[in-house]
């Protein structure tokens, strides 16, 4: 049997608004498998980006629980949720975020550096994760450099490059041209044969194709969608 690597329990998120207060999530439950892809589909507004940064450690939930293999996020303190962040969660989000002052190779680098690697093995480490995801010929070009797609999948070599146990990606190919887009696909599904588990948000429906499970969110809750 697979291992639970990450799930929630009566997982809420509710925001207070001057005098009144909104749910977004309201008793979510998940459970995700060692090498499991899923992802998540719902309207706009619905809570899906809330949901990631709940899983990611990123936001307190209101009520109920993240457990990353058994351990309870809440409980851990500031310094240790960082480390747990940048050891065991990778993410990739719609834009890009890559530190424009430096290189693709510095850019994957860097959680390497943040974990305490000696430089030249995180530099290392970095150009054969940028050389997997089809970037070698680019280590030393600066985001501003890149194209659409090229940034994305350098963002996506520093979300995996400390082979997390868990990838969450918010909208990973909604800023992207048809072709990039198909790049990014291609590359979630040769990826997704690692153990590694991922955690899709999309609108797109040939993303949610590729996983093993699509939910959809609504009214708060998530639901599988047959």
């Amino acid at each position: 049997m697979s291992e639970v690597i990450l799930q929630c329990e009566a997982l809420s998120r509710i925001y207070e608004d001057g005098d009144r207060s909104v749910t977004v999530l309201e008793n979510v439950a998940l459970t995700l498998l060692a090498g499991e892809k899923i992802a998540v589909v719902g309207a706009s507004g619905s809570g899906k980006s809330t949901l990631l940064n709940l899983l990611g450690g990123l936001d307190n939930p209101s009520s109920g629980k993240v457990l990353m293999r058994g351990q309870d996020l809440s409980t851990l303190s500031e310094r240790a949720l960082c480390e747990l962040r940048n050891a065991q969660l990778g993410f990739v989000y719609q834009f890009h975020h890559l530190l424009p002052e430096f290189d693709a190779r510095e850019n994957v680098a860097m959680p390497l550096l943040i974990g305490g690697m000696p430089r030249s093995e995180a530099w290392r480490q970095a150009a054969q994760m940028l050389e997997r995801v089809g970037m070698a010929h680019r280590l030393s070009h600066r985001p501003a450099q890149l194209s659409g797609g090229e940034r994305q999948r350098v963002a996506i070599a520093r979300a995996l490059v400390r082979r997390p146990d868990v990838v969450l990606m918010d909208e990973p190919t909604g800023n992207l041209d048809p072709h990039s887009a198909a790049q990014v696909l291609a590359l979630i599904d040769e990826l997704g044969q690692d153990s590694a588990c991922f955690v899709v948000v999309t609108h797109d429906p040939a993303i949610a194709a590729h996983m093993h499970r699509t939910l959809e969110l609504r009214d708060g809750g998530l639901q599988a969608l047959v």
